[in-house]
């Protein structure tokens, strides 16, 4: 839903203003629905203005720039600190993942880093194991020869 132009919601208080019919015959005039007539006059009454109050609206962040600071100060001290370490000592009143993501946002990660380089694996096998059967001697049951192994098989 668009909102609605400066010059329309002024054209609505005027006829109003007029006693030019009811709220519901404004609305219907200008085409739009008797509650948005209502918050208008609501609007006017209240705070004195009629323009659009976008940044009024949503929920209001938990996490300011002040905790954000803070939580900045108690990583630079301790670097360890857990999520739920950091909740507490900051006093905030939200939940794990809120913080987490106010951290995200000031580009500090928990990611833990090696303090020394990776050490290199050994290589276990010079080269691919074959396909087994009788190529494998240990493949064998002692005491068979290969051809009663296959005849075995085969059966």
């Amino acid at each position: 839903m668009k909102t609605l132009s400066l010059d329309l919601r002024e054209r609505i208080l005027t006829s109003y203003d007029r006693e030019a019919g009811t709220r519901e015959t404004v609305a219907a005039r200008y085409r739009v629905s008797l509650g948005m007539v209502k918050k208008l006059l609501q609007q006017r009454w209240r705070i004195g203005q009629i323009g659009a109050q976008h940044h009024r609206s949503g929920r209001k962040p938990m996490i300011v720039a002040r905790h954000h600071r803070q939580l900045r100060v108690l990583l630079d001290q301790q670097a360890d600190l857990t999520l739920k370490e950091l909740r507490a000592a900051t006093g905030l009143a939200c939940s794990l993942p809120a913080i987490h993501y106010a951290l995200a946002k000031l580009g500090l990660t928990y990611k833990k880093r090696r303090s020394a380089p990776a050490s290199q694996a050994a290589q276990t096998s010079r080269r691919r194991g074959g396909r087994g059967g009788d190529a494998n001697p240990a493949s064998i049951r002692p005491g068979w020869s290969s051809s009663m192994n296959r005849a075995r098989r085969r059966t």
